[in-house]
């Protein structure tokens, strides 16, 4: 990708490091705006290594992140003001968190980025300022072993930055706790939209084309009566379990993202009932219970791996138990809606 934020260069220890802008760009904005929707996702990154931003000297910080470019952003812009260093990981244009728990911002990673760098011959110091979200693919002790260099692990977000250095490099509770507000959760919604975008087509397709079976055989000539309702609720169902859920997400009672989804689906198939929108008859009205519960439920299992909410070990039980009940139920509802139309 090409590189905008380049504004320079840092000579020291006859080392021309670039100098980067804490400013972000229209193009940075629409870069970022861009891999929200899953645009070119996989190939938003910088390259790994060592940038400079200020007016860096010897004894001058080093921040450590990773080479996704919206981490890297992050970093960056709530840099404004300090002299420091920003060391790149190569983790494979993974963010920082993710990244750790598959290793990439890891502890043999940060070893060999310090030794390609020379960074003993740019800085002074020993410190090596982390994101929080990394320590678990971290060994801070093997780092020091290693390289010498103690880690010291900042705070959740990159905006804290500031305060933890002006605290004498002390995180408060504040800077440590982990959230997911309504904003972050906003943020996170249209990949998730995009990611799933080959599901819902599969899924209004098959819906469509049941929609126009009877006893006579196939007919699709009355679409605003038949096929337009089935894509609208599948259509739905979808945006129930990639929308709904994840907005109403602290509110909705359970822990499973899958109960979470089968609740808001229900809620979903409950209005469609009292519009009288559901169905005509009491078949294809069950039959769009089982359906949209278990379409918005299983697209709302996708935020277990864009929350804070669940753990790795917590991810794969929840998929252990309910991609079997999402699996009958989608089953019987698709059955009791065939068998619907040739009675």
């Amino acid at each position: 990708m090409k590189n905008s934020f380049f504004v320079g260069n840092v000579t020291i220890s006859d080392s021309a490091i670039p100098l980067i802008s804490t400013k972000t760009s229209f193009t940075d904005f629409m870069g970022a705006v861009m891999v929200r929707w899953g645009i070119r996702r996989d190939h938003y990154r910088v390259s790994p290594g060592l940038y400079a931003v200020g007016n860096p000297g010897p004894g001058s910080d080093v921040f450590v992140t990773a080479n996704y470019k919206l981490s890297f952003d992050a970093l960056r812009k709530n840099l404004t003001g300090v002299n420091g260093w920003i060391l790149v990981l190569d983790t494979k244009g993974v963010n920082v968190w993710c990244a750790a728990g598959k290793g990439t911002f890891g502890t043999k990673e940060l070893v060999n980025r310090i030794r390609l760098v020379s960074l003993d011959k740019i800085v002074n110091h020993k410190r090596l300022i982390l994101p929080q979200l990394g320590a678990t693919g971290v060994s801070a002790y093997k780092v020091k072993e290693e390289t010498g260099f103690n880690v010291h692990y900042g705070p959740v977000r990159a905006a804290d930055i500031k305060r933890f250095i002006n605290s004498g490099y002390r995180a408060d509770k504040e800077m440590r706790k982990v959230t997911f507000g309504f904003r972050d959760r906003i943020k996170l919604i249209p990949n998730d939209f995009m990611y799933g975008k080959y599901y819902l087509a599969g899924a209004m397709a098959f819906f469509f084309i049941i929609s126009g079976m009877s006893g006579r055989g196939l007919s699709y000539k009355d679409f605003y009566g038949q096929g337009g309702p089935a894509i609208l609720k599948i259509l739905l169902a979808y945006f129930s379990g990639i929308i709904l859920t994840p907005l109403l997400l602290p509110y909705i009672p359970g822990r499973r993202f899958s109960f979470k989804g089968f609740l808001t689906g229900f809620l979903v198939f409950l209005s469609l009932v009292l519009l009288k929108s559901a169905g005509n008859d009491y078949m294809e009205i069950v039959s769009w219970f089982f359906i949209i519960t278990t379409v918005s439920s299983f697209m709302a299992m996708n935020w277990t791996g864009s929350s804070t909410y669940t753990s790795l070990s917590g991810v794969k039980k929840e998929m252990k138990v309910s991609i079997p009940l999402q699996i009958g139920f989608a089953l019987i509802g698709v059955v009791i809606q065939v068998v619907g139309k040739f009675i």
